[in-house]
């Protein structure tokens, strides 16, 4: 039994991620088959999916969606956190015997992460992270940045064995959205989540988080610069769900460009 990622464990975290699907049946496949969640449960024409019994993905179908802008306001990725660097290996041999379309492979200096894009759009990231111990902070600044992955040594972590799916354990550790502006998706992150800017990537991105991660959201214009509030009629991003172990009640908030952010009680505090 592997333990629950740092991500998991501080003070607010990611719990799950809601998407409007044109065709949730198809997508949930592609998670299923690719990402490795396991189907947990279906509410009418909702699908919720997740790993150990864990719930981290909702797809809500709405056939009468318009696709997803990709220059809008919305998702840049969801970001599901393996347990270990052996997972990873997994996963990437997984990847790699079954043909799979990735589009990046990347060492962040605080964790190893393989990029794909679903069938509908949206961006996933499939990632472990580095020792918490070997992260490289500047004060309240920690360093990140953007290498080439030594693809070859994460397979070697898992020599011997095979992928089974997302293994326990597995959460959404970040989730990283395009934005209009991340100087007002930071100034929402601070005042309604008391999180703390933690990277910048000059005036087009940034990244926040909670007790000391390397980043729980990430906000991003590389795409979506200027962008208004989203369409509620497009697919893609429903709603971001964070976990808090202070929160009372749940709550509902939307951040500047109508991105639904909901606040649940950490049950396990």
């Amino acid at each position: 039994m592997t333990e629950l990622p740092f991500a998991a464990t501080t003070p607010v975290s990611v719990s799950r991620v809601g998407l409007k699907a044109r065709d949730a049946d198809a997508l949930a496949a592609y998670y299923r088959d690719v990402v490795g969640l396991q189907e947990l449960g279906r509410d009418g024409e909702t699908i919720t999916l997740g790993a150990a019994g864990r719930p981290l993905l909702v797809l809500e179908q709405d056939r009468a969606a318009t696709p997803d802008d990709p220059r809008g306001a919305g998702l840049f990725h969801t970001a599901f956190l393996l347990p270990g660097r052996s997972d990873l290996g997994r996963w990437a041999s997984h990847a790699m015997a079954n043909k799979l379309a990735i589009e990046g492979a990347s060492d962040h200096r605080v964790s190893e992460a393989f990029y794909l894009t679903d069938p509908e759009g949206n961006g996933i990231e499939i990632y472990a992270d580095r020792p918490r111990e070997s992260w490289l902070w500047n004060g309240a600044q920690v360093a990140m940045s953007t290498e080439r992955m030594d693809v070859r040594g994460v397979i070697a972590e898992a020599a011997g064995t095979t992928w089974n799916g997302a293994p326990e354990n597995t959460v959404v550790g970040h989730v990283h959205l395009r934005v209009g502006d991340p100087r007002e998706a930071e100034d929402f992150w601070h005042k309604e989540f008391g999180f703390d800017t933690v990277a910048k990537y000059g005036a087009q991105a940034v990244f926040l988080s909670s007790g000391g991660y390397h980043h729980h959201i990430g906000a991003n214009t590389w795409q979506s610069v200027g962008a208004g509030r989203r369409d509620p009629a497009r697919t893609g991003l429903s709603w971001v769900e964070m976990r808090s172990d202070k929160a009372g009640a749940a709550v509902e908030k939307q951040d500047p460009w109508g991105t639904v952010i909901r606040l649940v009680p950490d049950r396990a505090a």
